[in-house]
């Protein structure tokens, strides 16, 4: 559930908690929050109120990225959004407050959709579809907030089987690992659900620089950068920790670094 009300966010979760085959794993208050959790825990279904503090549910959608949509019941306690909503092929709009009828009858759309593969990966592809049509068509409004990066302030990691936040300035290093990525952060290593491109694209370049295709370190955390034989360096970390530093990478890196 997004919404910057805690009574509103309050109001679905006791609702959805009668549901025994529905798990809450979330709530966020505003739209950075949101972005940051739709991308790490992929869930299948959001409630998504339209206006929230740092940008409005339609910019959530469109930062998030297409290939972690996941499918959208809006819920706001305006009408005048309806028309764009419905233009997203959101599964539902919700206005505020809302009644049990229309809640259980919304539900139950959205429930036969998750369950039923192939109905959930076309109701993804018109979602997806219906956000780029508004894109491409999109009002100086909604161009200038698309122009804007998104610039994650903190993570969501997975320990122990519970969700811990670790803020951006915490991170000494991030490493490739495949389809993941490792995020190291004061002696400790973590797999988040995304790749290298997307998390550098998320970074901001003033803190964070890449030194090697499969690594990107924060700047802070850099000690001494090493020259070995054969032109190889090494950036040293203030842990000792010893990383390659790619030759595509150096000049941006030790210009940072000054």
């Amino acid at each position: 559930m997004i919404d910057d009300e805690a009574l509103a966010r309050a109001g679905i979760c006791t609702r959805l908690a009668n549901e025994t085959d529905i798990d809450v794993i979330h709530e966020a208050g505003d739209g950075a929050e949101a972005v940051t959790l739709i991308r790490e825990l992929r869930p299948d279904l959001i409630f998504l109120d339209v206006e929230l503090p740092e940008f409005d549910g339609f910019s959530v959608l469109d930062r998030v990225g297409h290939e972690h949509l996941p499918l959208v019941i809006f819920v706001t306690a305006f009408d005048r959004y309806a028309v764009k909503a419905f233009e997203a092929h959101a599964i539902d709009y919700i206005l505020k407050p809302v009644s049990d009828t229309r809640f259980d009858e919304t539900l139950r759309r959205a429930r036969e959709l998750v369950l039923d593969e192939r109905g959930r990966e076309r109701a993804r592809g018109r979602l997806v579809d219906g956000l780029s049509s508004l894109a491409a068509a999109g009002t100086p409004d909604t161009a200038e907030k698309s122009a804007r990066r998104t610039l994650v302030q903190r993570f969501v990691i997975k320990d122990r089987g519970r969700y811990r936040f670790v803020k951006a300035d915490k991170i000494d290093w991030f490493g490739s690992a495949s389809n993941y990525v490792e995020l190291h952060s004061e002696g400790r290593a973590h797999l988040i659900r995304m790749t290298m491109s997307e998390l550098q694209g998320s970074l901001d370049e003033r803190q964070f620089a890449r030194i090697h295709r499969s690594t990107i370190v924060n700047i802070d955390r850099v000690r001494e950068v090493m020259s070995h034989p054969h032109g190889d360096y090494e950036v040293i970390l203030a842990d000792g920790t010893a990383l390659r530093l790619g030759r595509a990478y150096r000049e941006r890196l030790l210009g940072s670094v000054q």
